[in-house]
């Protein structure tokens, strides 16, 4: 089920259970995933892009294979707060992607998840071409790692 609101999104959620973070690109998905209480983001892996129904079989091996219990989608907005043509994308993926499984879905503000992402990187001194291989999953890591921490701080 789609929760366009963290606080649905956190309602829905068992008390454990991991979550994944999704960067979605055109040409691929960075995916980073919690531990079972939901303290740390870690990234994964990238999903090069095919076509839905094998992006989607793809992302829900790696949810069955970790038994996670949620899905938190970046929701690319522009600057000013608008959603443009990438953030109606990302909420067509996930529509799509609520036909397929019973997971909580929700939606992270993922501005600068990418900038910060690479600046991180720089940061490690990571090669030009190991940084272009894992930015997705790394900007992933940061999205999940918001929400994570999003969540925490509604609990208290």
């Amino acid at each position: 089920m789609i929760h366009p609101e963290i606080t649905d999104f956190a309602a829905s959620l068992p008390p454990v259970g991991g979550i994944a973070g999704l960067d979605l690109g055109t040409k691929t998905i960075g995916v980073a995933v919690s531990d079972g209480l939901r303290q740390v983001a870690s990234p994964l892996t990238v999903i090069r892009r095919q076509k839905f129904t094998l992006d989607a079989a793809e992302l829900l091996a790696i949810v069955k294979d970790r038994t996670l219990v949620g899905l938190v989608l970046g929701l690319p907005r522009n600057m000013d707060g608008s959603e443009g043509p990438r953030a109606q994308s990302t909420r067509a993926f996930a529509r799509n992607l609520e036909r397929l499984t019973d997971l909580s879905i929700g939606f992270w503000d993922e501005r600068l998840s990418t900038v910060a992402a690479e600046r991180a990187l720089l940061e490690a001194d990571t090669s030009r071409k190991r940084r272009a291989e894992v930015i997705d999953q790394v900007a992933a890591g940061y999205i999940l790692q918001g929400a994570l921490d999003r969540l925490r701080y509604m609990t208290r």
